[in-house]
């Protein structure tokens, strides 16, 4: 690995979680924060349950291009984490919203998924970007599962963001940093 790469990897904290509503630019921003470093793991949440979530899925596959290692697994994210990620392995888990509705549909209970991710998080030996949409700034959801689904990833969203060194809010595919926690070198 030369220098550069090396500087970006150094660069990156042990988490980084980056939000932002649907569209805004946040998927494009994670891969940014990885795009010269190699090898690189994309931990894909989504499945393509209909055409237009397989056409979706494509299109982050041909913007991302050739570079990435994708491990697509959309319930147990924490145990992917901890058999991929590597010192000089960075992993992009895109998105932690996808995942939460996996969870919901599956019957497993968010908020023990939640913890388990949480705590695998301290103990990764590489750096994580983490993707989430921003889902509760508009209206309130007007039935039960709706609601709940808001509800959970919004709890996700605190918990993750306090486990977090850097949070980014990205709107309109500006990025704006909510917390920049110093890192104590070797951490």
């Amino acid at each position: 690995m030369n220098a550069q790469p090396q500087a970006r990897l150094q660069a990156l904290p042990p988490v980084t979680l980056v939000l932002g509503g649907g569209r805004s630019g946040k998927s494009r921003y994670a891969e940014g924060l990885m795009e010269f470093l190699a090898p690189r793991i994309y931990l894909a949440t989504a499945e393509a349950g209909d055409k237009e979530m397989a056409a979706r899925i494509e299109e982050h596959k041909q913007r991302r291009g050739r570079g990435w290692q994708t491990v697509e697994e959309p319930l147990d994210i924490a145990a992917a984490l901890n058999a991929h990620s590597g010192r000089q392995k960075p992993v992009l888990v895109d998105c932690l919203t996808l995942w939460m509705s996996n969870l919901m549909a599956a019957g497993r209970d968010a908020e023990d998924e939640v913890e388990a991710l949480v705590d695998c998080l301290g103990g990764l030996p590489g750096p994580v970007v983490l993707v989430s949409n921003e889902v509760g700034m508009g209206i309130v959801p007007d039935n039960a599962l709706a609601r709940a689904y808001m509800d959970n990833a919004g709890r996700m969203n605190q918990v993750v963001a306090a486990a977090a060194q850097r949070v980014v809010s990205i709107t309109a595919g500006l990025p704006r940093v909510l917390k920049d926690t110093e890192v104590a070198p070797g951490k």
